[in-house]
């Protein structure tokens, strides 16, 4: 194997192991985010645009 080649080899090898961390570290993280929120909402914290939706669909039924 020629040293191209080898560098080649290398650079891809690297690329793809950052790939994997980057994708492994989203999903750690999405599952923390989750975890944050499931919390929140067991505390009885609600987001504020879940207000809004209520209220839209109040107007509606009353109609």
């Amino acid at each position: 194997m020629s040293a191209h080649a080898l560098y080649v080899t290398a650079a891809y090898a690297i690329t793809a192991l950052v790939l994997a961390a980057l994708v492994a570290w989203i999903l750690i993280d999405q599952r923390g985010r989750k975890r944050d929120l499931a919390e929140l909402e067991a505390a009885g914290v609600r987001r504020r645009s879940a207000k809004g939706a209520e209220a839209v669909k109040d107007k509606g039924a009353k109609s």
